[in-house]
């Protein structure tokens, strides 16, 4: 176990990186009690200034290799895009700080065992981003399963489609930027299948390639030994309603809303059907309970959370590096 955080004290976040994500997630950092934006930085030091600014930060710097050398600093955001997660986190763990890394933690599995593989060693914390595991409808989902409410699972659907026109400019189809539908959309019904089944023995992998080589619509089968299956389904250019289901041998239940971020359960048994609120509605931007997590396995000394442990991040990574072999896709330097 790490050195455990104080108790009297908040836990001091540094920001690295100033974009859209890390604005959406420190609205919730100064929102979750215990916590606080200490430090932010980008390469542009007047943003990184004025985004600390609104964040009651009273630091800021022009440079990522200032900001994990600020020893006032308890935990580091790694908020920038795909292709530099591996990078800016290996840059704060030699630098002794704990990590959160926006999800994907990396590009494939291989720079994510690596990552995962030198915090263990230093005996940091890190964690993948993966809100959706800390959700507590979706934590609630995991309990009724476990409790039989729906009998024996016999299959997971899940999706998640943007509906982003194809430009080639756009960061979702530029495989520079670790563009791909598998990576910035697929990552959650593959982490809410495998959260509930576990990794699949066959899969089955179909999909349509944009014009810029990333994968922009993705259909995959999982299949397991037994008849439990899953079907998944990721799009950068269609829309969809996002949602996913556990299907039971005497019942289900479904996600209300976007499945990464669930506004309601609609669970249906062999008794009734009723609908669980969200617990969390109106508090920011979803993110809560993952800044909670951070808090709670710092002030507990841990070095991963039990929510996402390292195997399964790496796990989901190895299945969507297969997907995206079957599709031909690769991203440069691999």
């Amino acid at each position: 176990m790490s050195e455990k955080l104080s108790d009297d004290q908040p836990v001091r976040w540094g920001i690295l990186g100033a974009g859209g994500i890390a604005e959406t997630v420190c609205h919730d950092i100064v929102l979750t009690d215990g916590n606080s934006v200490a430090a932010v930085a980008a390469r542009d030091a007047g943003r990184a200034a004025d985004f600390a600014g609104r964040y009651g930060g009273s630091r800021s710097y022009g440079s990522y290799d200032e900001l994990v050398a600020d020893p006032d600093l308890d935990v580091i955001y790694v908020a920038t895009t795909h292709p530099s997660h591996r990078s800016h986190a290996l840059l704060a763990i030699e630098a002794g700080k704990p990590v959160l890394i926006e999800k994907p933690v990396c590009l494939n599995a291989a720079d994510a065992r690596e990552v995962l593989t030198a915090a263990a060693e230093a005996d940091l914390f890190a964690m993948e981003a993966m809100w959706m595991r800390t959700n507590p409808l979706i934590r609630q989902a995991e309990q009724l399963i476990s409790d039989g409410a729906i009998g024996e699972i016999r299959g997971v659907r899940a999706e998640f489609g943007a509906g982003v026109p194809f430009d080639q400019h756009h960061r979702m189809y530029d495989l520079d930027n670790g563009g791909g539908a598998l990576l910035d959309l697929g990552v959650y019904p593959v982490t809410f299948a495998y959260l509930f089944l576990g990794r699949p023995s066959r899969v089955t992998t179909t999909g349509r390639i944009a014009p810029t080589g990333a994968d922009m619509t993705v259909a995959m089968q999982w299949a397991y030994d037994g008849g439990t299956g899953a079907q998944l389904w990721c799009s950068s250019a269609i829309p969809a309603p996002n949602q996913a289901v556990v299907l039971g041998s005497t019942g289900w239940i479904a996600t209300e809303g976007a499945a990464h971020r669930p506004t309601g359960l609609l669970v249906h048994t062999a008794e009734e059907e009723y609908r669980i609120e969200d617990p969390i509605a109106g508090q920011g931007n979803g993110y809560g309970p993952e800044i909670a997590e951070v808090e709670r396995c710092l002030r507990a000394g841990l070095t991963e959370s039990p929510l996402i442990p390292h195997a399964d991040t790496i796990a989901i990574l190895e299945l969507l590096d297969e997907a995206r072999a079957v599709l031909g896709v690769k991203y440069p330097g691999e």
